[in-house]
């Protein structure tokens, strides 16, 4: 009767044993895989868009890592990329470089609904005339890439900046995407003037990227359907912008619900007819497009009822 009492605990003190044995080796596992999985969110790059000058001198989109997320603090990172010889210099993709002069002091950002006031020292616009308008677009561009921000005012040591030193442009004194980029006109008259910021391809080495055009034209027609007969012509204004939609395509229909905009194209927008594809750089103009001219934010295309 003793021996079977001992031996009964004996074995109750053994389970118990490998029973916290267990309990150990499962609480330590699941202490290192979440110790993993918090460095793996802590290692994870960012990715932000941002407007910088290419190789012929459009401010065209590109994106580079950031490591900020406050506003304030995201404006800042951004600009040191836009200053030339500025802390971001090096992250800059190849085939890309800054616009503002190297001297350029950022004094003050602030940002409070929707609106960022950044104060530039005067060298601001220390370049050639020809990259005064530039400059002014790469930033406003830039900073309303910014979720949040809509509107942005400039100010040169704390006045408001309202005209272009060089070519005298007179400047409004808020400023958000209606100002346009890489702006072009052709007008005949200066009634029903509308301007459309159309995204075309260029090209780096082998990497594709967007440069928006502003183009200000005599057209009273529907946005959207200017954006599409701006892609699909074979015969785009200039010899270095490229569009990939096939010149056959038709634009059936769009309707904006709950800020999203539906299109509805005939199949020759199809990349590959066999699979039901859109090309990536297709997608990528048109979205693009209809964001800057829209306050919508999703696109989606149907074709034949199948929606991309």
């Amino acid at each position: 009767m003793i021996k079977r009492m001992i031996f009964k605990k004996i074995v109750i003190a053994s389970l118990a044993l490998i029973s916290l044995t267990l309990i150990y080796i499962f609480s330590d596992n699941n202490d290192l895989q979440v110790k993993e999985k918090l460095e793996y969110v802590d290692n994870e790059v960012v990715l932000h868009d941002i407007f910088l000058l290419d190789s012929n001198n459009y401010v065209a989109l590109t994106k580079v890592v950031v490591e900020q997320k406050e506003v304030e603090s995201l404006a800042k990172e951004l600009l040191d990329i836009l200053i030339k010889e500025g802390k971001g210099e090096s992250i800059i993709p190849n085939g890309f470089r800054s616009i503002i002069p190297s001297n350029t002091e950022i004094k003050k950002i602030i940002y409070n609904e929707s609106v960022l006031k950044i104060d530039f020292s005067e060298t601001l616009l220390d370049v050639p005339e020809s990259l005064e308008e530039k400059v002014i677009e790469s930033i406003i561009y830039t900073m309303t890439s910014i979720k949040g921000v809509e509107k942005v005012l400039i100010y040169i040591n704390g006045k408001i900046l309202s005209k272009l030193p060089k070519t005298n442009i007179l400047l409004p004194s808020v400023f958000d995407r209606s100002y346009g980029i890489n702006k072009i006109y052709n007008i005949t008259s200066p009634n029903n003037v509308t301007g459309i910021t159309v995204y075309y391809i260029n090209k780096y080495n082998d990497n594709y990227y967007y440069v928006p055009v502003t183009n200000y034209v005599n057209n009273d027609e529907n946005k959207i359907s200017i954006i599409i007969e701006e892609l699909k012509n074979n015969n785009i204004y200039n010899k270095d912008l490229m569009s990939f939609l096939n010149s056959q395509t038709k634009l059936l229909s769009s309707k904006i619900e709950d800020n999203i905009m539906t299109l509805e194209f005939s199949d020759d927008i199809l990349t590959d007819s066999i699979n039901n594809e859109i090309s990536k750089e297709v997608i990528d103009t048109i979205t693009l497009s209809v964001r800057d001219n829209y306050e919508v934010d999703e696109v989606i295309f149907n074709v034949q009822d199948k929606n991309f």
